[in-house]
């Protein structure tokens, strides 16, 4: 090639890169955040302090706007927003990924995990890696999926120890299939209701109560109700991911997705710690108020679930195996 052609070709490399740098100094996104959360909870929190921190980070060029309690679409309509494309991030739990990869349904299966480390360590193993890249194909980028927030437990008014005491009782759960299943297999009459109908539905005895965490309880006021009695099930480990259309994050300049991914990744880890350190101080305040907390029959509520590791429609085949062998592993 002749050094003319190679200046040529320099010439034509060193304006698109300009160029392009030009394009990413204009550029300005503004993203709508969903999720279902009240403002006292540190769910809420840590979204807020996270979307600040990519404004400043990004010089204004990312802005998060944040929607708490299911302002907008939030659950499984949450995540179809993502799909269509939309300027929008999605905080659910994963098993809302369930309907478009059906692994994610397994990773949060009933009563797996004893810690919120083993959840957070399964979640940067190969085997959810391999679950991220079925997702992105499906068109949902994922950027975290630990934003735990507590194992979930049955806060009822009457004592639950068994299986068979939930027979009969109608137990609040989010829409999730995932939840609808676990719910039912323990025994109970699962009763799917959006949040902002929760609290009404148990004073009235629509209800008989609900399930969630410690955290959810005395964040939302739970215990002002008549729902006094915590069975500590731990059969869902509450956790959330965050979820943006593959379109959308394809067309952010990559300086910009790095620091976005990186505020995400943070905001996960800060969240983890914060409510590990907290969680004690919050069974203690809510037992100030009356609440009071009791251990139940594992073996028999595991028993209850069991068919529920087996592979459902559309799942890697063995994949109960292979997270077990994960979590086996880490013991």
């Amino acid at each position: 090639m002749s050094f003319k052609k190679i200046l040529s070709v320099l010439c034509a490399g060193i304006i698109l890169s300009i160029g392009s740098q030009a394009m990413a100094d204009d550029y300005k996104l503004t993203l709508k955040l969903s999720h279902v959360f009240s403002p006292a909870e540190q769910l809420t929190k840590s979204m807020d302090a996270v979307a600040e921190s990519i404004l400043e980070k990004t010089d204004g060029a990312i802005r998060i706007q944040t929607f708490p309690q299911a302002q907008l679409p939030a659950y499984k309509e949450g995540v179809e927003q993502v799909v269509r494309g939309a300027n929008f991030i999605s905080v659910e739990d994963p098993s809302f990924i369930g309907d478009y990869v059906p692994d994610f349904k397994a990773l949060y299966a009933p009563m797996l995990y004893r810690s919120f480390d083993e959840y957070v360590k399964l979640t940067r193993s190969k085997l959810v890696a391999d679950m991220q890249a079925k997702a992105e194909a499906q068109g949902i980028k994922i950027l975290a999926l630990d934003y735990i927030y507590g194992f979930r437990n049955l806060i009822t008014q009457k004592v639950i120890t068994k299986p068979e005491d939930l027979k009969g009782m109608k137990i609040r759960t989010p829409g999730s299939k995932s939840y609808i299943d676990t719910l039912t297999a323990m025994g109970a009459v699962a009763t799917p209701l959006p949040w902002g109908e929760t609290l009404s539905a148990v004073q009235q005895g629509v209800v008989d109560g609900l399930e969630g965490s410690e955290f959810t309880n005395i964040g939302t006021k739970v215990y002002e109700g008549p729902t006094k009695n915590v069975a500590n099930t731990r059969h869902i480990l509450g956790t959330c991911g965050v979820y943006i259309s593959t379109k959308v994050w394809n067309e952010i300049p990559a300086k910009y997705q790095a620091i976005i991914q990186e505020e995400f990744t943070k905001g996960a880890n800060h969240m983890v710690e914060t409510l590990k350190s907290q969680h004690g101080g919050v069974v203690k305040e809510l037992e100030s108020y009356g609440v009071k907390f009791n251990e139940v029959d594992g073996d028999a509520f595991r028993k209850a679930l069991a068919p529920l590791y087996a592979e459902q429609p559309g799942m890697t085949p063995g994949v109960f195996k292979a997270i077990f062998s994960e979590l086996d592993a880490m013991r």
